[in-house]
């Protein structure tokens, strides 16, 4: 039975760098046999977390409480729930993830079990990873040193696939990626993500 991997992209462009290294790594996802499935958070309808709790009260949930909200996160979540690979992709965007990813990353406090009266952090849902994942990110500086001085994207995007039963096998960072206007992955990285791709589903 083939493994299905699902990606979601945080990028406002579409075909640009991070559009197009998630493309690759679905490549190298479906070159091993994969289902895949790409998300544009650009195109869902998302609301905001407002960290009212409700989602993190009862204990016996499954793999996540239930949601206030009423909007497309629930059929993501229902995907991610039932794959066995996911990619998040997101640039970086004033030292962090694009506005966009941290709106649907907020929204992964479902999976956490955090009853009012609990002193201590909130507890992830899932125990054991029972999916693979792979990150990816870009930036306009070196790769070397925006994995050093920037290390907060890369961070938040391995603890939501953490915290959605995911364990990263790969995390990839491209650097240079805003020199020129319409730039796009060089060969050697597009190859990079394939390659991620294909130890997503082995």
């Amino acid at each position: 039975m083939s493994k299905k991997v699902i990606a979601i992209v945080g990028s406002y462009r579409k075909g640009k760098i991070i559009d197009t290294a998630v493309s690759a790594i679905l490549d190298g996802a479906r070159a091993r046999g994969g289902q895949t499935e790409k998300i544009y958070l650009l195109d869902k309808h998302i609301e905001f977390c407002t960290n009212c709790r409700k989602c993190t009260q009862e204990k016996e949930a499954g793999k996540r409480g239930k949601c206030i909200h009423n909007d497309d996160m629930d059929e993501i979540l229902q995907k991610i729930d039932e794959a066995d690979g996911l990619v998040f992709g997101a640039p970086v965007n004033y030292y962090n993830v694009t506005a966009i990813m941290r709106r649907f990353i907020e929204r992964l406090l479902p999976y956490s079990y955090w009853p009012w009266g609990r002193k201590e952090m909130p507890k992830y849902r899932i125990k054991k990873p029972d999916k693979k994942a792979v990150v990816v990110t870009s930036s306009a500086c070196p790769a070397f040193f925006g994995r050093i001085f920037m290390p907060g994207v890369l961070g938040v995007l391995k603890i939501a696939a953490k915290s959605m039963g995911a364990k990263v096998v790969r995390s990839l960072y491209f650097g240079m990626a805003g020199v020129e206007e319409g730039q796009q992955l060089s060969k050697k990285d597009l190859l990079k993500a394939y390659k991620a791709g294909e130890k997503l589903v082995s």
